[in-house]
């Protein structure tokens, strides 16, 4: 692998997505904007119903300091939410399928490897994904502010090294299931040469997944601790290794399935890579 090569491939690809104004507007701001925006409006209306608390509350509410450390933590905590990956979906068909959608494959592939040009494609998808997630910690921030604003309470930073370390894990947890989920944006596109298929199925396949999680794992007698509910839901494997994260150190029982959670987000993250990189190198890209 020439990693010149490797590297012309994700600059072009960065470059052609960055002319994509709406795609990257859809893929990494609407999530945050409409988060802070939302935020804005339940601040005004939790205002307003202040009159009606029980005396003492409001008081406490107008004194106490917002702490944009929470903010942060909150942020990464919320990275990966279910509308962010729903919206990241857009970024990952058009990245994946829209050289099948506009038939520049037989263009480009004469370039570069096969292997360099679907791996240039997941490193930019990889940028993409962490700048939403610096957009959605900036909107859990700027929603910190306005409720400090709104009910004109003082600002206030407070994070020890236990915080950062928990919001730096949250953050790369959050990275690594946005990236996992997109992979089978990544299959699909490829076995597809469909646009449309690779917005809609990992949204069916993931819906389908969230079906078994909760009082779905009960129905089936399945113990939510075991190793076939993390190796075939990595939704599941996701929220076992986020509260390991959030509640670990005041619950050591949530460790037990971290190597299972880990596994699971590995095999849904290379198994579709590996098999799309092995179905593109044979595709015939003539007519694509």
């Amino acid at each position: 692998m020439n990693p010149t090569l490797l590297f012309d491939s994700v600059f072009s690809e960065a470059y052609r997505l960055t002319r994509n104004r709406m795609t990257v507007f859809w893929s990494v701001l609407f999530v945050p904007v409409l988060y802070f925006l939302g935020g804005i409006a339940f601040h005004i209306i939790t205002k307003s119903k202040a009159p009606q608390l029980p005396p003492g509350i409001a008081e406490r509410m107008g004194q106490e300091p917002v702490n944009l450390a929470e903010g942060l933590l909150t942020g990464a905590g919320m990275g990966a939410n279910g509308a962010i990956l729903v919206f990241m979906l857009i970024g990952a068909a058009t990245l994946y399928a829209g050289d099948y959608r506009w038939e520049t494959w037989r263009l480009i592939s004469a370039r570069n490897s096969r292997t360099n040009l679907i791996l240039g494609k997941v490193a930019v998808f990889k940028l993409l994904a962490l700048s939403g997630m610096i957009a959605f910690l900036l909107a859990s921030l700027l929603h910190s502010v306005s409720q400090a604003v709104i009910f004109a309470r003082p600002l206030g930073f407070d994070m020890d090294a236990a915080g950062l370390g928990q919001f730096i894990l949250l953050l790369l947890l959050s990275w690594v299931r946005i990236v996992q989920y997109a992979m089978l944006a990544l299959l699909t596109a490829t076995l597809t040469r469909s646009l449309l298929a690779a917005l809609f199925v990992p949204w069916v396949v993931g819906f389908a997944q969230s079906l078994f999680g909760g009082p779905g794992l009960a129905l089936l007698g399945w113990n939510p601790q075991d190793w076939l509910p993390h190796l075939i839901l990595p939704g599941l494997a996701f929220e076992s290794l986020k509260a390991a994260i959030q509640q670990g150190a005041d619950n050591p029982a949530v460790h037990a399935p971290v190597l299972k959670a880990l596994t699971s987000l590995a095999l849904w993250t290379l198994i579709p890579l590996a098999g799309a990189i092995a179905w593109f190198r044979t595709q015939d890209l003539s007519k694509e």
